[in-house]
């Protein structure tokens, strides 16, 4: 059966997507250490390589991988972890998907590999088992606390006191004594359940602890204007919410609309409140700082 022009391009294209995503998931894979997740990947990029072949069959033509792609892909799951690009990637088969449908009809192979795609490689990446993916209970902990804790006393001392560097002085000292006992109540907490990592656990939650404390006090340190720092540690805060809950969206396959609402709101309306509350009490007290 002869293949249309506009389907040639198109396998073409596909052609050069699936072996460079083979090339990804090698390089990847040759870097993980737990043998079970170096075989899933290894399985997936097996399966993206017979793909690719398939392909050249149609087209009788040779493509070279996207380096570049491959290059970056291998940088981010170093930074990210390679559970969250591997779902990041398949995320993007959505297109892939709608692409073998309108070529079923003059490639029959299409279906088959439009179902390979769909079920198989996802049933694959359910399998993955990482370790970070594991704490990721102890860092939302330590995020939620950090987020709703310390803007709301941000908010507070930004209407309660007027000096930038006495602000990020008492939210500093209020974070790290704060990052402190709640690393000590996940290490008790889990240690109370029997868990042998609980050591671990309590520095995931402290860590993400200290790093949302750094950030949201940072415009203190650096600006004079008070109001201007509340307003970026505001927007810093919203901007780490969105970071974390669309990785955990991505790495965890949940939603992320509705946790983002629910933690922005919290943190928000904390803030808000403390806000209120600090005016009140520098007007109640007749504090002038």
């Amino acid at each position: 059966m002869a293949i249309s022009e506009s389907t040639q391009h198109t396998l073409l294209s596909m052609q050069k997507s699936e072996i460079t995503e083979y090339y990804i998931y090698s390089a990847i894979a040759k870097k993980v250490k737990n043998p079970h997740n170096k075989k899933v990947i290894q399985s997936i990029a097996d399966q993206e390589k017979e793909h690719s072949e398939l392909w050249e069959g149609y087209t009788g033509v040779k493509v070279k991988p996207k380096r570049f792609m491959i290059w970056r892909y291998k940088l981010l799951s170093v930074i990210l972890g390679v559970t969250f690009i591997l779902r990041y990637m398949e995320r993007g088969e959505d297109f892939a998907q709608k692409t073998y449908h309108s070529i079923r009809d003059e490639v029959p192979d299409a279906k088959r590999i439009e179902h390979e795609e769909e079920i198989h490689e996802q049933e694959l990446l359910d399998t993955l088992d990482e370790e970070r993916l594991k704490y990721v209970r102890s860092m939302v902990l330590g995020l939620n606390d950090a987020l709703v804790e310390l803007t709301g006393a941000l908010a507070g001392l930004s209407f309660a006191l007027s000096d930038p560097r006495l602000i990020s002085l008492s939210g500093l000292i209020t974070g790290i004594a704060a990052s402190l006992s709640m690393a000590a109540s996940e290490y008790l907490s889990t240690k109370a359940d029997g868990r042998n990592d609980a050591l671990k656990s309590s520095i995931y939650t402290g860590g993400a602890y200290v790093i949302v404390v750094a950030i949201l006090i940072l415009p203190y340190l650096l600006l004079e204007n008070t109001m201007l720092s509340l307003t970026l540690m505001l927007a810093s805060a919203l901007v780490i919410i969105f970071l974390f809950n669309y990785y955990m969206s991505v790495a965890l396959n949940i939603s992320f609309k509705k946790r983002f609402l629910q933690m922005a709101t919290i943190s928000m309306g904390v803030a808000g409140f403390s806000f209120l509350v600090g005016s009140l009490l520098r007007m109640a007290f007749g504090i002038d700082v």
